[in-house]
């Protein structure tokens, strides 16, 4: 039997940056900045681009920024 090749992509990543407080704003907004694993002002994570995390990004645009 011929082993088939497993070949691994690495999948695009894009940072994130949470620079407004989440004070003051729907418990929702609270959760996906949580969900996306902010806990800090200024601070950058680094996620997978996937619709997923696009769409959480998407519903707080006033809290986050999406650095290069």
């Amino acid at each position: 039997m011929a082993a088939s090749a497993t070949v691994k992509k690495t999948a695009a990543k894009m940072r994130i940056e949470y620079y407004r407080s989440a004070i003051c704003t729907p418990e929702k907004h609270k959760r996906i900045v949580s969900g996306l694993g902010l806990t800090r002002l200024r601070q950058v994570v680094e996620r997978e681009d996937t619709p997923a995390i696009r769409g959480m990004v998407k519903k707080i645009p006033h809290l986050v920024r999406i650095l290069a």
